[in-house]
């Protein structure tokens, strides 16, 4: 019994639809959909349905494109909060489990481990100590850079996408620390889209997109709930990275065209799946420089 997971499906492409037909049977393992499976209700089906049909035990935790409200959606009334609920409510169709459920406890390799899907979104504070929360829009567009968020992403009932963000960062703490209550001396596996740490943003062709990419809030998450493993998704940038002991792992699929070139040397979906649990050991010191993981 393995633990894996996948992020950013971006199931509105067909590429990226076809492949997810070829997902291998994992009857005994388990599954993390870690954000952006898509944007509308029927790419959160497609996605749920696949992974419940190949796993035993899925979980998912939303990416900001799950968030959009789109025009052309059957409820494009639904912005913000209600978007969130609705996705809950079609993953919870398909016995997924999702952030707003209590955390369960993986017995199989690498267990006991709390799952802890979250959702944190971002506060706009992966920016120069140099720039104000006021001027960080400005100086991303100084670059040509806009998230797409911006104009999809509703904040609904929130005043702002940062106070939204304060509030579920406080939510999911309580929740990581209720679940280490029910179960002590559990190792805990956090699933949040969006990364924890700023240093741990790389995306050297569009740099100033860290705006959109996490909150200082979450930096010392791993090391105080007492992470195992921290899985994450967003940049498009798959990696490992070792902090204080703990394994961060982006393990994001992306659009075709950044990661389609993995056909040409044999591989497809199944070989981009990420082992979680059991994983490999903590490197000595606890520490280990990034390991790049395009081809898997």
């Amino acid at each position: 019994m393995k633990l894996y997971a996948i992020g950013d499906l971006h199931l509105s492409y067909e590429y990226n639809r076809k492949a997810l037909e070829e997902l291998s049977p994992h009857p005994d393992d388990g599954l993390i959909l870690c954000g952006d499976v898509g944007e509308s209700a029927e790419h959160l089906e497609l996605a749920f349905a696949a992974g419940k049909r190949n796993f035993g035990e899925v979980w998912w935790c939303p990416g900001n494109h799950e968030l959009y409200t789109m025009g052309s959606a059957p409820r494009p009334h639904l912005k913000g909060e209600a978007k969130y609920q609705r996705c809950v409510e079609i993953a919870r169709g398909h016995g997924v489990h999702t952030p707003e459920d209590e955390f369960v406890l993986w017995e199989g390799e690498g267990g006991p481990a709390i799952v802890a899907p979250t959702f944190t979104l971002y506060d706009y504070s992966f920016r120069p100590d140099g720039v104000s929360r006021e001027g960080a829009l400005k100086w991303a567009e100084e670059l040509d850079t806009v998230a797409t968020d911006e104009f999809l992403l509703h904040p609904d009932p929130h005043p702002s996408r940062d106070e939204w963000c304060r509030v579920l960062v406080a939510k999911f703490e309580s929740k990581m620390e209720e679940a280490r209550a029910r179960h002590p001396g559990a190792a805990v596996v956090i699933a949040n889209h969006w990364p924890l740490r700023e240093d741990l943003v790389f995306i050297p062709k569009v740099p100033r997109f860290s705006l959109w990419c996490g909150t200082k809030l979450t930096q010392d998450w791993h090391t105080r709930f007492g992470a195992k493993v921290v899985v994450s998704g967003h940049l498009h940038v798959p990696r490992t990275d070792w902090k204080a002991g703990v394994r961060f792992e982006e393990c994001s699929l992306g659009y075709p065209r950044q990661w389609e070139d993995v056909r040409t040397v044999g591989k497809n979906i199944n070989h981009l799946l990420r082992e979680i649990l059991p994983g490999p050991p903590a490197p000595e010191g606890g520490e280990a420089g990034m390991k790049w993981r395009r081809w898997g």
